[in-house]
C-alpha cells in the first residue's frame, strides 16, 4: 500500500516537472513564433491575425502551427504555403527545438537564407520554394532531414559538397535558380535519394558518373543547364529510375546503350541537345514508356520497327533531327500512342496507312519531310485528333472524306505547300472546333461558295495559290476571324458587302484573282484591319472615302486594278499607314502629300494620271493657275527678304551672347519671335539660330511623324551635326511645355538620345537633338543581330528606363514606348528616344491602339511607371521572337503577349526564337528562356505584378552574367 501511494507520488513529481519544462520551453518558442512574425513585410491575407500573444488562443492553436500533443506544447509543423506573405526570414523559425516539418513555399520571402536553416537538429522537411531568396546556400548538416526543396528561387553560387552529408536526403530540388558550377561528386553519399533535381541553373562540367550508384532514385531532372560531355553509361544501372530529363543542355556523344537497362523507365528527355548517333536498339526493350522525346539534336539513321514493342508509348517527339527512311509501320500499331510528332527530319516513302486506326491519336505533326503518298484515310478514328500538321511534303491526291466531314474534333489544319487536289465539301466547312486552317499552295479545285461557312471558332483562313473558282464565300458565326487570304486563285465576282461584319479582321489578302465590281464600303467597318491587299484584279470604281477612318490600317495594296477618281485626301490624314501601293489604275489628281504619301516609290504611283508627291515619287508637279504662281513668287520673295534680314540681326545678337550654356535668342522672321535655350555647352558655342532655322528644309527632312518632322542639320563655323524636330502645327510649345523640356534637357545617360535644346516661336516650335552617327532603328538592324548583341540592346533600354523612373526627381515617364523607340549607334549601343512630354488629343487614339499599351491604360488613358513596364515587355518579346506586333503569324492569338504566353509554355524554344538566332540558340537557352520569362512578368495584366525596372535591372545583370555576354558592366545594387 505504502508502495503504491510512493509510486504514485513519484509519478505525480514527474508530471510536475515536465509540465514545468514544458511551460518554460512554450514561452521561449511562443517568443521565437512572435519574433518570426516581426519580421515579415506583409501579410495580405492575415492569415497570422490570430498570432497574438494577448489573445486567448494557445500558439498550438495559431493558424499552421501544429503541435505534437496537448500536453508538451512543442511545435511540430509549420505550414504556410502560398499565403503571399512577404518580409526576410527571420532565423527563429530554425530555433524551434522540436520542430519536424518547415512549409513557406509560395510567397514572396526575399534576402540569404539563414545559416541557422542547417542547425535545426530535428526539422525533417523543409520546402522553402517558389519565394525570391538570394545568395548562396548555406553550408551545414542536418542528420534527420528528408525533404530539401529550393527550387525557384534566386540563389546563387555553386552547390556546396556538404550536401553530401545529408545522409538520408530522400528529396533534393534546388532547380529554378542561378546556380553555377560543377554537380559535386559528393553527391553520390545521398544513398537515401529518390528525387533529384537541379534543372534550370547556370550548372556546367560534364554529369557526375557517381551518380550511378544511387540506386534508389527513381527521379533525375537536371535538364536547361550547361552541361557537356556525354550522358553516363552508369545511368543506365539505376533499377528504379522512372523519369530521366537532361533536357536544354550542351550534351555530346551518341545515347549509351545501357539506357536499355531501366526497365522501369517511362519517360525519357534528351532533347535539345547536340547527341549523334542513331537510336540505340536497346531503348526499344523499354516496355513501360509513356513519352520518349529525343527531339532537337543531331541523330540519324532510321526509326526501327522494334518501336512496335513500346505498347505503353503516349508520346514520341523526335522532330528536328537528321532521321532517314519510312516512318515505320509499327507506329500505326501503338495502341496508346496520342501524339506524335516527327517534323523536321529527311523521312520519305508514305505514311503509314493504317496510322491513326489503331491508335488514340490526338495530335499528329509529320511536316517538312519528304513524304509521298496519300493522307490515310484513319487518322481521326480516335474521334480525338484536334492537330493536323503535315505542310511542306510531296503528299498527293484528295483530302479524305473523313477528316472533310466527320472529323469535328479538329481544331487545327496545316496542309499547306504539298501537291493535294480535289475539292472541299460541304460539309468540311461546317466543321466545329476549328480556329487555324491553312491549304495554301496546293492544287486544289472546284467552288468554296457552295455554302456559307459556318465555322464559330475560325480565327485563321488561308487557301491561297490554289485553283479555287466560284465567288469569294459568305462567312456566318466567324466572328473571330482576324487573318483571311484567298489570294492567287481564280475566285471571281463581287468582294461581299458581308465582308465589313468581320469585326477582329486583322489580315485581308484577296490579291491575284478575277474580282470585279466596286470596293464595298462597309469594309471599313473593319477598324481592326491592318492589312489589306486586293491587287491584280478588275475592280472598278473609287476607293471608299471610309478607309480614312480606318484606324491601325499599315499596308494597303489596290495596284493592277480599274479603280479610277481621285485619291482621297483624307486617306493620307491615317497616321498608321505606312505602306500604300496604287500603281496600274485609272487615278488622276494629285497625290496627297501625308504620312505615306510624302515619299513614296515611283514603282507604288506608276501607270495613272497622278500628279504632285515628292521627288522619290516620280510624279510632275500639279499644274497651277498663273494667279496662284504669281501669288507664290510674290510670297517667296517677301519671305526670302525677311529671312535675310532676320538672319543678320540674328547674327549679331548671337556673337553677343555665345559660349552661354543656357542662353535665350529672339529674333524675327516668318514665324514671329524666336526664343532658343541650349542644355549643352557645346551645342551653345557652335550654333545659331540661324543653324537651325536653315536646316528645316525640305532638303534635309530624314523623316516624318505625327508628332513633327525630323531635319539633319549642321553648324556654319564649327562641324557640330545635329536633328530638329519641328513640331507639326498644332503642337506649339506652351510654357508648361516648354519648362518641362527645359527640365528634361537637363537629363544626361548614355542610353538615352541627348536633348541639346529647344526653339520656338509665336507659331512654330522645334527640339534640337545630338546627331548619332551610322543611326538606325532598332526594328530595322533587329533581323541581323545575335543573340550577344541583343543582350547589350536589351540591358541598354533597361538601364535607361531605371534611370527615367528612378534617378530622376521626379520621375519621368517614357510614354509610347515602342520598338521604333530604340536608336542603335554605330557601336551597338542603345539609346531611347523620350516621347516629348504628354500627346496631343489628336494622337491619342492612335496612341490607345498600340500594342505596346498597357490595358489599364487603355481604360484610364493614363501612363504610368507600369505601363512603362508594360510596354519594355512587349519590347524584350519583339527582340527574343524577332516579330512584329500584327505578324502573321501570332494566328490565333489576340496580340503579342498572348501568342508569347501560349509558346513559353506549350511549345519547344526552336519554334518561338529568332530564326537569326537558332544557329546558336542551345547555347543560350537558358538566358533566352529566363528573359522571355522576365518579358511574361513584365507583361502581367495586373500591373502590381509586374517588376519595377531596378528589379528588371538586376534580374538581367543575373540571368545575363554568363559566358554569352561577357561585355556586361558590373550593375551597383544600389540602383
Amino acid at each position: 500500500m505504502a508502495r503504491g501511494i510512493e509510486t504514485s507520488f513519484t509519478i505525480m513529481i514527474i508530471l510536475f516537472i515536465s509540465s514545468v519544462n514544458a511551460a518554460s520551453n512554450g514561452v521561449n518558442e511562443l517568443k521565437l513564433l512572435l519574433s518570426f512574425k516581426a519580421s515579415l513585410r506583409g501579410d495580405p491575407l492575415h492569415v497570422l491575425s490570430n498570432w497574438n500573444s494577448s489573445s486567448n488562443t494557445h500558439y498550438c492553436n495559431w493558424y499552421g502551427i501544429s503541435c505534437f500533443n496537448s500536453l508538451s506544447y512543442h511545435v511540430s509543423r509549420i505550414e504556410l504555403s502560398g499565403k503571399n506573405i512577404s518580409g526576410k526570414l527571420s532565423p527563429s523559425l530554425f530555433l524551434l527545438p522540436f520542430v519536424e516539418n518547415i512549409n513557406l513555399s509560395n510567397n514572396v520571402f526575399f534576402g540569404d537564407l539563414p545559416i541557422e536553416m542547417f542547425t535545426c537538429l530535428s526539422l525533417q522537411h523543409l520546402n522553402l520554394s517558389n519565394n525570391n531568396f538570394t545568395g548562396s546556400i548555406p553550408y551545414g548538416s542536418l542528420p534527420s532531414l528528408e525533404t530539401l526543396d529550393l527550387s525557384n528561387n534566386m540563389l546563387t553560387g555553386g552547390i556546396p559538397p556538404e550536401i553530401g552529408l545529408f545522409s538520408r536526403l530522400q528529396v533534393l530540388d534546388i532547380g529554378g535558380n542561378l546556380l553555377i558550377g560543377e554537380i559535386p561528386n559528393s553527391i553520390s553519399n545521398l544513398q537515401n535519394l529518390h528525387f533529384l533535381t537541379l534543372a534550370g541553373n547556370q550548372l556546367i562540367g560534364e554529369i557526375p558518373s557517381e551518380l550511378g550508384q544511387l540506386k534508389n532514385l527513381n527521379w533525375i531532372y537536371i535538364g536547361y543547364n550547361n552541361l557537356s560531355g556525354q550522358i553516363p553509361k552508369e545511368l543506365g544501372y539505376l533499377p528504379s529510375l522512372n523519369h530521366l530529363d537532361l533536357v536544354y543542355n550542351n550534351l555530346t556523344g551518341e545515347i549509351p546503350s545501357s539506357l536499355g537497362n531501366l526497365i522501369n523507365l517511362q519517360y525519357l528527355f534528351l532533347y535539345q541537345n547536340r547527341l549523334t548517333g542513331s537510336i540505340p536498339r536497346s531503348v526499344f526493350n523499354l516496355r513501360n514508356l509513356i513519352s520518349l522525346d529525343l527531339s532537337d539534336n543531331n541523330l540519324s539513321g532510321e526509326i526501327p520497327e522494334l518501336i512496335i514493342q513500346l505498347k505503353n508509348l503516349e508520346i514520341l517527339h523526335l522532330f528536328s533531327n537528321n532521321f532517314t527512311g519510312k516512318i515505320p509501320r509499327g507506329i500505326a500499331f501503338l495502341p496508346r500512342l496520342r501524339v506524335l510528332q516527327l517534323w523536321s527530319n529527311q523521312l520519305s516513302g508514305e505514311i503509314p496507312r493504317n496510322l491513326g486506326i489503331h491508335n488514340n491519336l490526338t495530335a499528329l505533326d509529320l511536316s517538312s519531310n519528304n513524304l509521298t503518298g496519300r493522307i490515310p484515310e484513319g487518322l481521326c478514328s480516335s474521334g480525338q485528333l484536334f492537330k493536323l500538321i503535315l505542310f511542306s511534303n510531296f503528299l498527293q491526291g484528295q483530302i479524305p472524306a473523313s477528316l472533310l466531314n466527320y472529323c469535328t474534333s479538329l481544331q487545327r489544319i496545316r496542309i499547306q505547300n504539298n501537291q493535294l487536289s480535289g475539292e472541299l465539301s460541304s460539309q468540311f466547312i461546317k466543321l466545329p472546333l476549328v480556329y487555324y486552317l491553312d491549304i495554301s499552295g496546293n492544287r486544289m479545285s472546284g467552288r468554296i461558295d457552295h455554302g456559307k461557312w459556318n465555322m464559330p471558332l475560325l480565327q485563321m483562313l488561308n487557301l491561297a495559290g490554289n485553283s479555287f473558282t466560284g465567288r469569294l464565300p459568305e462567312f456566318i458565326s466567324s466572328s473571330k476571324l482576324d487573318s483571311l487570304d484567298l489570294s492567287e486563285n481564280n475566285l471571281s465576282g463581287n468582294i461581299p458587302a458581308s465582308f465589313g461584319n468581320l469585326s477582329e479582321l486583322m489580315q485581308l489578302n484577296l490579291q491575284v484573282n478575277q474580282l470585279s465590281g466596286s470596293i464595298p464600303e462597309e469594309l471599313s467597318s473593319c477598324k481592326k484591319l491592318v492589312n489589306l491587299d486586293l491587287s491584280g484584279n478588275q475592280l472598278t470604281g473609287q476607293i471608299p472615302v471610309g478607309f480614312s477612318e480606318m484606324p491601325v490600317l499599315s499596308q494597303l495594296d489596290l495596284s493592277v486594278n480599274h479603280l479610277s477618281g481621285q485619291i482621297p485626301l483624307s486617306l493620307g490624314q491615317i497616321e498608321s499607314l505606312v505602306e500604300v501601293n496604287v500603281s496600274h489604275n485609272n487615278f488622276h489628281g494629285s497625290l496627297p502629300s501625308t504620312v505615306a504619301f510624302l515619299s513614296i516609290n515611283a514603282s507604288s504611283v506608276a501607270g495613272n494620271h497622278l500628279c504632285g508627291g515628292d521627288i522619290i515619287s516620280g510624279l510632275p508637279p500639279c499644274k497651277a493657275g498663273k494667279k496662284h504662281v504669281t501669288w507664290l513668287f510674290i510670297t517667296s520673295l517677301v519671305v526670302a527678304l525677311v529671312f535675310l534680314v532676320v538672319s543678320i540681326l540674328l547674327t549679331l545678337f548671337i556673337q553677343r551672347r555665345k559660349k552661354v550654356q543656357l542662353k535665350k535668342v529672339e529674333s524675327y522672321d516668318q514665324h514671329g519671335v524666336w526664343d532658343l535655350r541650349f542644355f549643352d555647352s557645346k551645342a551653345s558655342t557652335a550654333c545659331s539660330i540661324e543653324d537651325i532655322v536653315s536646316a528645316m528644309q525640305k532638303e534635309n527632312i530624314l523623316s516624318r511623324g505625327k508628332n513633327g518632322t525630323l531635319y539633319k542639320g549642321k553648324s556654319s563655323t564649327k562641324e557640330f551635326p545635329f536633328i530638329v524636330k519641328q513640331l507639326t502645327e498644332g503642337c506649339s510649345i506652351s510654357s508648361s511645355f516648354w519648362d518641362e523640356i527645359t527640365e528634361r534637357g537637363k537629363l544626361r545617360h548614355p542610353n538615352v538620345v541627348k536633348l541639346i535644346g529647344i526653339a520656338r516661336s509665336e507659331k512654330n516650335g522645334c527640339i534640337i537633338y545630338e546627331f548619332i552617327d551610322h543611326a538606325k532603328s532598332l526594328s530595322n538592324v533587329l533581323s541581323d543581330m545575335t543573340w550577344e548583341r541583343r543582350c547589350k540592346i536589351i540591358v541598354g533600354i533597361a538601364k535607361a528606363l531605371q534611370f527615367f523612373h528612378f534617378r530622376c526627381s521626379p520621375s519621368v515617364l517614357v510614354e509610347n514606348f515602342s520598338l521604333e523607340k530604340v536608336i542603335v549607334d554605330g557601336k551597338d549601343e542603345p539609346l531611347l528616344l523620350l516621347s516629348l512630354p504628354g500627346l496631343v488629343a489628336s494622337d491619342f487614339k492612335g496612341f490607345l491602339t498600340s500594342a505596346y499599351i498597357a490595358p489599364e491604360t487603355r481604360v484610364t488613358k493614363e501612363t504610368t511607371k507600369k505601363s512603362d513596364i508594360y510596354a519594355f515587355g512587349v519590347v524584350l518579346i519583339q527582340i527574343l521572337s524577332g516579330k512584329g506586333t500584327v505578324d502573321a503569324e501570332l494566328g490565333m492569338h489576340y496580340n503579342m503577349v498572348d501568342w508569347a504566353r501560349f509558346c513559353y509554355s506549350e511549345c519547344h524554344l526552336g519554334t518561338w526564337i529568332d530564326a537569326a538566332m537558332k544557329v546558336n540558340s542551345s547555347h543560350y537557352h537558358n538566358e533566352i528562356v529566363e528573359i522571355m520569362n522576365l518579358a511574361l512578368q513584365c507583361t502581367a495584366t495586373d500591373p502590381m505584378a509586374r517588376p519595377c525596372s531596378s528589379n528588371v535591372v538586376k534580374t538581367l545583370e543575373t540571368v545575363l552574367r554568363s559566358r554569352s555576354c561577357v561585355w556586361l558592366p558590373k550593375i551597383s545594387r544600389n540602383t
